[in-house]
């Protein structure tokens, strides 16, 4: 646990000293330096609006690493002038927490502001998150929390009522090569030496950061410490030592990112088309290029319900075990994961019939988003909805002995409207009999 006053008089250079790495070192200090999430950030965004009338509340930064959490919560503290503690969620303890929080009481005596900043909130325990609580309700502290994971089911309700989430989302690779040219340049960075890289290099390691500044940064640190250094001292990195560093080519995906979408489309049509060997290859060529294998898995998960649907009613569960594999085991060990599942994929029997079924739906909702629910199928939770008939007709499948009842779900003007279609393949075969037989009986005609 680190607390830093921002009343001292240290210089913040001396923070990070040149021995420091180069991703703490470049960490910006003001907002103008601030790399990335204009939706936040932009000109009459709310977080800057929040930021520039002085109006800070406790807070979620919810995105994936390297996006810039720790950086815009240090930001704040020291636009703000509070004093900034950071918490380690490994290893502060509740004696911890206490002891800083008597310390923030103390300080809001004297008009000073604490900003208590989390990384990794989600870590904490339940009793550990309860004990900011009342300090936070109190305003002794602004919490700043930080977390890769969905603060919906790692964060107490009771402490994320009382806090705004805000999502940082990836850096795009412009961002990224901006904030590498800027490092070759800056003091901080390499601008003390004179370092010859080709523009294009820096591209490559901004697509293969993937959003990740820390990592961007650290690849460009072991890239110049491991360039050919000339009798004056200059050092030049050239695409061989940019390969040893990254550990593979370079060269499977260019600067827009054409190539990264032409392989991924490769991959699902290859699928599409039964191929597996075809698919396999597409995989591994992604992999092999540095490719983060959970994009990959999550265009498995949408492909499995898209393209095989019902047909199969088992992709869609291995889709999603090969994302949970992917967060497991990590690259290289992933990769056999998620050729298991490219294989079966390919070799499932195909319907696009779910896929259809919410386009068609789509439509009609966009096109009468104020069509009423059905008077017998609304919820009457109170008298007054019973007076107005809400749920008045309603049967209770459960109560019939076909387990159906027979009205009519869908608003009177599109009574007659089908969505679902199913196809002949595989399992939906099954769910074809299943739908004749439901909408039959529903029509009141005979099942069977």
């Amino acid at each position: 646990m680190d607390q830093l006053s921002l009343f001292d008089t240290t210089n913040e250079q001396s923070l990070s000293p040149i021995t420091a790495p180069l991703a703490d070192r470049m960490r910006p200090r003001e907002l103008a330096d601030y790399i990335g999430q204009e939706h936040l950030l932009g000109e009459g965004r709310i977080l800057r609006q929040m930021l520039e009338r002085d109006q800070i509340c406790s807070m979620i930064f919810w995105g994936p690493p390297g996006v810039g959490k720790t950086t815009l919560a240090r930001i704040i503290a020291h636009r703000t002038k509070s004093s900034f503690v950071n918490f380690s969620a490994v290893t502060s303890g509740i004696k911890e927490i206490k002891d800083i929080m008597k310390q923030a009481e103390e300080n809001r005596a004297y008009g000073i502001r604490t900003l208590c900043f989390v990384d990794e909130i989600h870590r904490f325990n339940k009793a550990q998150q309860d004990a900011f609580l009342p300090y936070v309700e109190r305003g002794s502290i602004t919490l700043i929390g930080a977390t890769t994971e969905n603060p919906s089911f790692e964060i107490n309700a009771a402490l994320l009522s009382r806090c705004k989430v805000f999502v940082l989302k990836e850096l795009t690779a412009e961002n990224l090569a901006s904030l590498l040219s800027r490092t070759l340049t800056d003091s901080r960075g390499f601008g003390n030496m004179t370092v010859h890289m080709d523009s294009d290099l820096i591209d490559k390691i901004a697509v293969f950061a993937n959003g990740d500044a820390r990592t961007a940064l650290n690849t460009l640190e072991m890239a110049v410490l491991n360039g050919e250094i000339a009798a004056d001292g200059s050092v030049t990195v050239t695409e061989n030592t940019l390969e040893q560093c990254l550990g593979k080519k370079t060269l499977l995906y260019d600067k827009k990112g054409e190539e990264h979408y032409n392989l991924i489309s490769a991959l699902h049509k290859s699928m599409r088309n039964s191929d597996p060997d075809a698919a396999v290859y597409w995989l591994a060529r992604m992999l092999e290029a540095g490719e983060d294998p959970l994009y990959i898995a999550r265009r498995l998960v949408r492909f499995a319900s898209e393209d095989i649907g019902l047909a199969d009613n088992q992709a869609l569960p291995l889709a999603v075990a090969a994302y949970q594999a992917c967060h497991f085991n990590g690259v290289p060990e992933c990769n056999v994961n998620l050729a298991q599942t490219v294989i079966y994929l390919s070799l499932a029997p195909r319907s696009n019939a779910a896929y259809k079924a919410y386009e068609t739906a789509k439509t009609d909702a966009l096109k009468q988003l104020a069509e009423p629910v059905p008077l017998n199928i609304r919820n009457a939770p109170t008298q007054l909805m019973a007076d107005l008939h809400y749920g008045e007709g309603y049967i209770y499948a459960h109560d019939t002995k076909e387990r159906i009842a027979r009205m009519t779900c869908l608003p009177e003007s599109l009574k007659d409207r089908r969505y679902y279609l199913p196809t002949e393949e595989g399992e939906e075969t099954t769910f074809r009999e299943r739908l004749d037989k439901s909408r039959a009986f529903r029509l009141g005609e005979d099942p069977a």
